[in-house]
């Protein structure tokens, strides 16, 4: 049992590491002046000029000339790559992890090795069937094309589509994210994992959930609580982190996560709408009412200190009463002009 855990640990530390290589123009023009003198020495070899040399000298001749010219010349041929700037290439040869060509160049290697890339783009042509469906002004086609074996070492993004989660208050609410992401080491993300761009997509779902049923999906700032709209900066540097220690395994490094889509999921929508609603209306009053009883207290400390009117508990209350309804009032005040007594 121990053994068997420890050769699964070896095998998720597999490193990466440099291929063997030369460069591929030197052998390119090496090789193909060898192949021209062997079928040089192939082409005398059976022509009646070299009846005068030996036999054993002239089968000699002809088997290198042949072998070289026709079959291990062009086969070496096959061990040539061309990498672009941030591109590396995994090779295996015959079935073990051979090495990891990186940086752009022109390389030759080992002539049997294969690239690996569990994620292969087609980058190919289009092919030029087209198929009319019957009733429908619609065509249908096909590509035909070749796998590339090269991984791509840029920054690269990934948009998951939206989730339905329940936040720390048990709301239904509908949340995207969207990771910037590259690979770091090549051999863990062909070896490690089947996929890892769908392993990768599958973790950010995971992390998401986690990490959004730990907040509310909004929160007072009275009650200074953290939230899913108020600090999604802090949301999203979690997200990062739990989505990295996941993906170690696979050879990935996540730049950057952040949250590109939040709102109430539409059964909520219309119902959360009329609390935020009321929570503005309510709070809008309080700062009204308040500013309202500041004006007041204002209004009678300058008529008493200035003696514009000697008013007693009576009439002040029914002035402060007046002024309130004034200044709390949705509708502009009707002023009405008494020309008699107030008695």
């Amino acid at each position: 049992m121990e053994n068997s855990i420890q050769a699964d640990e070896k095998r998720f530390q597999l490193e990466e590491r440099p291929a063997k290589s030369l460069n591929g123009m030197m052998f390119l023009l090496l090789n193909s002046l060898l192949i021209l003198i062997t079928i040089a020495l192939f082409i005398i070899g059976v022509t009646p000029i070299a009846d005068s040399w030996a036999m054993a000298l002239r089968v000699i001749v002809i088997v290198v000339g042949a072998l070289y010219g026709f079959i291990v010349g062009p086969i070496l041929y096959m061990g040539l790559k061309i990498l672009k700037p941030n591109e590396a290439l995994v090779l295996t040869l015959f079935g073990r992890y051979y090495g990891t060509l990186s940086g752009e160049g022109f390389y030759f290697v080992h002539p049997f090795v294969s690239g690996v890339n569990p994620v292969a783009k087609n980058d190919g042509h289009t092919g030029g069937l087209q198929e009319k469906k019957e009733g429908l002004d619609k065509y249908t086609s096909f590509n035909i094309s070749l796998p590339n074996k090269k991984i791509s070492l840029k920054a690269m993004t990934l948009n998951n589509e939206k989730q339905k989660v329940n936040d720390a208050l048990g709301n239904p609410i509908i949340i995207g994210i969207v990771v910037i992401w590259k690979v770091v080491n090549t051999a863990k993300a062909v070896f490690n994992v089947d996929n890892y761009v769908e392993y990768l997509s599958i973790q950010c779902d995971s992390a998401l959930r986690n990490i959004v049923r730990e907040y509310p999906y909004d929160a007072s700032d009275d009650e200074g609580e953290k939230s899913l709209r108020g600090s999604s900066l802090e949301v999203a540097s979690r997200l990062k982190d739990a989505i990295q220690e996941k993906v170690d395994i696979s050879g990935l490094e996540i730049l950057e996560a952040r949250i590109t889509h939040l709102s109430y999921a539409p059964e909520i929508a219309a119902a959360m709408l009329q609390r935020q609603q009321a929570t503005a209306i309510i709070a809008a009053r309080q700062m009204i009412v308040e500013g309202a009883v500041g004006m007041v207290e204002m209004a009678l400390e300058q008529l008493s200190k200035n003696n514009v009117v000697d008013l007693d508990e009576e009439r002040k209350a029914a002035m402060v009463s007046n002024l309130l309804v004034v200044l709390c009032g949705n509708k502009d005040a009707q002023p009405i002009v008494n020309s008699g007594s107030i008695y």
